[in-house]
């Protein structure tokens, strides 16, 4: 993506993602600009491939590949931080821990910033250069082929290296979950890399915003019931709250109006 979006095309994305659908007029007095203004934000966001136009207005566009990185840094941040905290405040210090590719895993080391002495595994660039920030962490970050586009690794290496490792937490997210509980993902090789977290991590945390839900990612690989906790930013549906505590699977949401503390993703591009 050339540009990352601004705060209001990030409001835009998430709204008419939640509602399916909104005219040019609609977007205008809600975010208080000019309908020109929303068009020019709007025709940015379907050239980006993040929205789609229809007569009259925009509507999601469709998912066969997942939103560039640089995007879903700023889609449901908010709610991401939210998780983000819930994480860190069950990790405790010297504790080690794998972390997928993802956005809300970067948040997710962003939040464990004020901790001591962990050991960090990963095949995220993103989420190696955040943990690198604090001296007393130790990062061990796998080499080969970059995907410039997600600053990630993957491939039948990244399997052998968390193959390697027995941890303590694993963190990762996922592209969506199936109304029947799968875990679903974009690429054969990210369900492979989450595979091999979640069976070397003593407990394997699953974090994800509320928008995975319905989310058409087409590869499945897992199920929400084979996970230690899973993190979300609001209660879940009823038929994946009762599915997942009958599996015994602890879940973790914040309470209404809780107080969380305040950290940034990284701005480095």
């Amino acid at each position: 993506m050339q540009k990352r979006p601004t705060e209001r095309q990030a409001g835009i994305v998430e709204l008419v993602r939640a509602d399916g659908f909104r005219t040019i007029e609609q977007l205008a007095e809600r975010f208080d600009v000019t309908p020109q203004t929303i068009r020019r934000d709007v025709n940015a966001l379907c050239d980006e491939g993040l929205l789609r136009r229809r007569h009259g207005g925009v509507e999601p566009a469709l998912e066969h590949e997942n939103i560039a990185y640089r995007a879903r840094k700023v889609l449901n941040v908010n709610d991401k931080r939210k998780i983000a905290a819930l994480v860190a405040r069950e990790i405790p210090n010297g504790a080690s821990l794998f972390f997928s590719i993802g956005t809300t895993p970067e948040l997710v080391a962003n939040a464990l910033l004020q901790h001591r002495d962990l050991r960090i595994f990963t095949n995220n660039l993103n989420v190696a250069y955040v943990a690198a920030t604090n001296d007393s962490f130790e990062v061990t970050l796998i080499g080969g082929r970059l995907r410039n586009r997600d600053r990630d690794v993957l491939g039948p290496e990244v399997e052998a290296f968390f193959n390697s490792y027995k941890v303590d937490y694993g963190i990762f997210g996922v592209g969506g979950i199936d109304p029947d509980g799968s875990l679903l993902d974009f690429d054969e090789q990210e369900v492979r890399a989450r595979s091999a977290i979640l069976k070397n991590a003593r407990k394997s945390y699953l974090v994800a915003d509320h928008t995975k839900f319905g989310r058409n990612a087409v590869v499945r690989g897992g199920s929400i019931r084979d996970v230690s906790a899973f993190f979300i930013d609001c209660p879940p549906p009823d038929h994946i709250a009762e599915m997942i505590t009958t599996a015994g699977v602890a879940l973790h949401a914040p309470e209404p109006d809780a107080d969380f503390p305040t950290f940034f993703i990284s701005e480095e591009d």
